[in-house]
């Protein structure tokens, strides 16, 4: 020891290790022990040689308590709305006159300030501190209360009074109420701390409401559930699922309804997931159970729609629900979702007996709209995100903004990204024409087919891209801390909520075969209209004559599976709707780019966009992967003769 002490004496006492310490920017470091001396103990010579040096040198970096002196900066949110130019040159484009224009672009723009600025960190808030299940008060009462953050309580007054539903059914902006709606909407979600997911209920709950008439006992409610005034503003829950099944809830709803002698109903029942359910009211459904105590009958024809207010008694006591537990959740933390027990909750019936599926159509197609709005905003969320990112963050010598690689990976996501955008705006520009009396025959059947189409792809597309955008960062990207794990959490439930993928893919069958195909004639027919007015521009000539090859397969695809059993269509059902959705999405970008104010970037993306296979069923189809044969295989690979 004492040997080794003398040489490095010797080294610091010469000229060349003065050039070491005083000429480097990077400091040599002694690396210590971690383990603490004993009390008493003499220091060693190492100790006192370590502390003559230090003291010599002045402060080195990450001696003692110093971290060093290098932090990275933090992605900005800025303004969402005016950060995103295809959202602006949309609504230039589409919005009527000045005056409409200029107070939705004004309006737009404030609160995307307000969202960058106040309610971003509200919404964070709510994440970190999510809601609570207080079964007991202190002297062993049954309470159920549902504890939810004061950020959660902001956020429902913000949504009443920025109009976040309103705005859907005061009309003043006639067709156009609609995408004004989902556009501030579309700023708000990915910040919003998921109160667009009780927002989206509210709208379809609405939605159903004006359908069957707006009259007592619901009257008041309505006005509610639209209104701007914070103190008179309500929620809605949607309490649908039970035990056996999710969107099989013609097999899966056990809950039956007693009719009372004032006319009113109470509910008895479990409901295995009930989102929001801390609302103000919400509809349900039951099946009605006569005197003898017979139900109607099984299947989604035997089951009603049923209204009911969240109300507590006297004491404190929900009426006629208690409140299981709380479900523990991969994402959407920040909202309450829980299992409930209906114990003769108060209800009243708004559909006809037995009609209730057919009456929450309406509501599904609000609640679907929501969903696709909330992907495409998450997408754009992260997007913007990674690119304020790629100017602050230096790898490898430069900035990220400054690889080639990594512009490619983030310039792929925004093709995905304006492509989500605009399919998402085109049905809420359907929606706004059919609610307004405008809609031709063509626009409902568009309307009807490409509800969920565009909610399953989007879905899907939104944890694609959401998933990219955390890889963008890093691994900071993977930090909890940074908010960014929150983004991919909350994204995942996109493509389950209101219909997964096959089930949605179903659904696209379904509406084929009950409009004897007219949605597919309705379809073809808009998207050559669309072409054609593309036709004289040489610059987009590659992506139209893409989009028109894959439209001509998608037909001779469903010439032939027209004459083919219903099990080779459900086979192609998911290909068909991933397909419809492609050609769609390149179509409107197509037609953007032709907008007379359209920039380069917007001709670069459809180009970009139609590079690859737009037509998926045609080309499964053709290697025969919906054959007869195929299910069969299908399960024997996937289960390898275990069973």
């Amino acid at each position: 020891m004492a040997a080794s002490s003398s040489i490095l004496s010797r080294r610091l006492a010469g000229s060349s290790c003065c050039r070491l310490w005083c000429g480097v920017t990077r400091p040599l470091v002694h690396i210590r022990s971690a383990s603490a001396a004993k009390p008493g103990a003499r220091k060693s010579d190492e100790e006192h040689l370590w502390e003559a040096a230090s003291g010599a040198a002045g402060h080195l970096s990450f001696s003692r308590a110093s971290v060093g002196s290098f932090f990275q900066d933090k992605p900005v949110l800025k303004n969402p709305f005016l950060e995103d130019a295809l959202l602006r040159g949309y609504l230039k484009r589409h919005l009527p006159l000045e005056s409409c224009s200029q107070a939705i672009l004004s309006d737009l723009n404030a609160f995307g300030e307000r969202v960058a600025k106040e309610i971003d960190f509200w919404g964070r808030e709510c994440e970190l501190n999510p809601p609570q299940l207080v079964h007991f008060d202190p002297w062993g009462r049954r309470v159920d209360h549902i504890v939810t953050s004061a950020a959660w309580k902001r956020l429902k007054d913000l949504s009443a009074q920025e109009g976040l539903v309103a705005i859907g059914y005061d009309k003043s902006f006639g067709e156009w109420s609609r995408i004004y709606q989902m556009t501030k909407l579309y700023i708000f979600s990915p910040s919003s701390g998921l109160y667009t997911c009780p927002l989206a209920m509210t709208d379809g709950a609405a939605k159903v409401i004006q359908s069957v008439g707006v009259s007592p006992p619901v009257e008041e409610a309505h006005g509610r559930l639209t209104s701007r005034q914070p103190e008179r503003f309500w929620t809605s829950g949607q309490w649908m699922t039970e035990r056996q099944g999710g969107s099989d809830v013609g097999t899966g709803t056990e809950t039956v309804a007693i009719p009372q002698t004032d006319g009113s109903y109470r509910l008895y029942g479990f409901k295995w997931f009930t989102s929001a359910t801390d609302a103000d009211m919400t509809l349900t459904l039951a099946r009605v159970q006569d005197r003898s105590g017979s139900t109607t009958p099984q299947g989604s024809r035997g089951l009603s729609l049923f209204y009911a207010e969240v109300r507590r008694d006297e004491e404190g006591r929900l009426r006629g629900i208690e409140v299981q537990r709380l479900k523990d959740k991969l994402g959407t933390r920040q909202m309450p979702t829980a299992e409930l027990l209906l114990d003769g909750l108060p209800a009243y019936r708004l559909s006809e007996e037995g009609r209730g599926v057919a009456s929450i159509a309406n509501m599904l197609t609000i609640t679907r709209i929501h969903n696709s709005v909330s992907a495409a905003a998450a997408m754009r969320r992260v997007l913007q995100l990674a690119r304020d990112y790629a100017t602050r963050r230096t790898a490898f010598g430069k900035l990220l903004k400054d690889h080639p690689l990594h512009m490619q990976t983030l310039a792929r996501m925004e093709v995905e990204t304006r492509a989500a955008f605009l399919l998402v705006m085109d049905v809420c520009r359907l929606l706004g024409r059919e609610e307004s009396g405008l809609a031709s025959q063509l626009d409902v059947h568009l309307l009807r087919l490409l509800t969920p189409v565009v909610k399953l792809y989007t879905g899907k597309q939104a944890v694609a891209v959401v998933s990219e955008g955390l890889e963008s960062f890093g691994g900071q990207g993977y930090i909890e801390d940074t908010g960014m794990p929150g983004i991919l959490r909350d994204a995942q439930v996109l493509s389950i909520w209101e219909g997964t993928t096959n089930v949605l893919s179903l659904d696209v069958l379904r509406c084929v075969a009950r409009s004897s195909g007219m949605v597919l004639h309705a379809y073809t027919a808009h998207v050559k209209s669309l072409l054609a007015g593309a036709s004289g521009v040489s610059s987009l000539a590659p992506a139209v004559k893409a989009v028109g090859g894959a439209l001509s397969e998608l037909e001779h695809f469903v010439q032939i599976a027209s004459s083919r059993s219903s099990g080779y269509l459900e086979l192609a059902a998911r290909d068909l709707a991933y397909s419809l959705a492609r050609i769609y999405a390149g179509v409107l970008l197509i037609d953007h780019a032709c907008w007379k104010d359209a920039s380069p970037h917007d001709t670069y993306a459809a180009l970009r966009w139609c590079e690859q296979e737009l037509c998926l069923v045609a080309s499964k189809q053709k290697r025969g992967c919906y054959d007869s044969s195929s299910a069969s295989l299908d399960a024997a690979l996937v289960y390898d003769d275990l069973i």
